[in-house]
């Protein structure tokens, strides 16, 4: 049962300076205006079911090789496994990336943001700088920051080639009831300094804005820059500071860890079903492609339960308690072998969003919470956070923005949605 849930418990923020670009690109930033006109449109790989994970192909080094990335917005920190060698690496060494004396020393001001609010614990200054990274699904990477170039092609068909800092990967640690993607690596689209996508802004390469199209039929495409986003039909919702669950914050703090979020966190909102009130209202969602389904906290779960199991009532699907692909499965009178054929027997949920005098909806139609099992049975693919220690959060899943453009503006601080077609690239 693959589980995949990349909240990171434990994220370490790293402050990337202009210092780390190469000549040459500084050369081409002199002729950039402060604000870059220029979008990076990848394509992707990957479905919720039975893979469980997007992955993106990038080219770092030179010569450039290709790695291939989970892509998460919900972390920060881009790691690639590392032949340095590895303990733990889930893919052969030919495929891992190989340092070549370009880790970040100790004493670089890059470490001590790293560290911060504490100093970098080193013994010789010269030490490489190391991160440990860890998600809500208990996996966890260790390994030094390096530096490198990465090989990006801009929408119009040209490259750039940026240096960029990125993890290392050297151990890492995986629990067998949640195997890992079959990448490389993750790309960590979150808010945080280390984030990629942040560190193209700081160099003047793009906008703050980044975006997914995750196609039901498998695939889609990732954006950075806002040239590919529609200029009508989006809908908008203010994207919030989630704050943190109290015990988190005591934990955090006696560890010396920063407290802020860098989640894409929304909010709050209230929950539809059938186009009627739930009774469930004040919801915050964080926006997370790093997790394959969606999660709600327990008394939201229940009442979403409750409401299909009534709904269901009287109709061709009975539970099936031997299929343990998610917690709740339906039986029908044959094996089902689309989502499509069952469709019309749930409702959609709706989430509606109060921006001041405004509401705007995201409709997350049946197709967009069920699957369909190996064994032809369709299974609920929105799951209780609060038993995976989620507790009162709720995230939205890569199943539930599948055929939905979805728009991280980190320059107006929105999150944006339109129906879109995500089999065909923007051009």
């Amino acid at each position: 049962m693959n589980l995949r849930l990349s909240l990171p418990l434990i994220l370490v923020l790293i402050i990337v300076p202009q210092s780390i670009q190469g000549s040459g690109l500084k050369t081409f930033l002199n002729t950039l205006s402060p604000k870059s006109p220029y979008s990076f449109v990848f394509p992707l790989s990957g479905n919720v079911f039975p893979l469980g994970y997007y992955s993106v192909s990038l080219q770092i080094g030179n010569p450039p090789k290709d790695f291939t990335f989970d892509v998460d917005t919900g972390s920060d920190l881009t790691w690639v496994q590392c032949d340095a060698p590895c303990s733990g690496c889930t893919v052969r060494t030919e495929l891992q990336y190989k340092p070549k004396s370009n880790t970040v020393p100790c004493s670089d001001p890059i470490c001590s943001a790293l560290h911060w609010p504490k100093k970098p614990e080193c013994q010789n200054p010269k030490d490489q700088c190391d991160y440990e990274i860890e998600y809500a699904d208990q996996g966890s990477s260790i390994g030094a920051l390096v530096v490198d170039q990465f090989s990006l092609k801009l929408l119009d068909g040209s490259s750039l080639v940026p240096r960029l800092a990125f993890g290392c990967g050297y151990d890492q640690h995986f629990l067998s009831a949640h195997p890992p993607p079959a990448t490389v690596g993750v790309l960590g689209l979150g808010k945080g300094k280390i984030s990629i996508l942040t560190q193209l802004v700081s160099a003047g390469l793009t906008r703050n804005v980044l975006g997914h199209c995750l196609s039901s039929k498998g695939g889609g495409f990732l954006f950075f820059g806002d040239n590919v986003i529609p200029s009508t039909g989006v809908s908008w919702t203010t994207l919030v500071s989630p704050g943190f669950d109290s015990r988190w914050e005591r934990l955090f703090t006696m560890l010396g860890f920063p407290t802020k979020s860098n989640h894409y966190t929304t909010g709050p909102a209230e929950l539809l079903y059938n186009g009627k009130p739930t009774g469930l209202s004040g919801l915050k969602l964080i926006f997370d492609s790093g997790s394959t389904y969606t999660y709600f906290n327990s008394k939201t779960y229940q009442a979403i339960v409750n409401l299909i199991g009534n709904d269901l009532k009287g109709k061709p699907l009975k539970d099936v308690k031997e299929d343990k692909t998610l917690a709740i499965c339906w039986k029908g009178a044959t094996p089902l072998k689309s989502v499509l054929e069952a469709k019309n027997l749930f409702k959609t949920l709706t989430i509606n969003f109060k921006n001041g005098r405004t509401n705007s909806q995201l409709q997350i139609p049946p197709e967009s919470y069920l699957i369909v099992s190996k064994t032809g049975n369709v299974c609920l693919g929105i799951l209780n956070g609060s038993e995976v220690g989620l507790h009162d959060s709720n995230v939205i899943g890569d199943i539930s923005m599948q055929g939905t453009m979805v728009i991280y503006d980190n320059e107006k601080q929105q999150l944006g949605w339109v129906s879109a077609d995500c089999d065909k690239l923007p051009k």
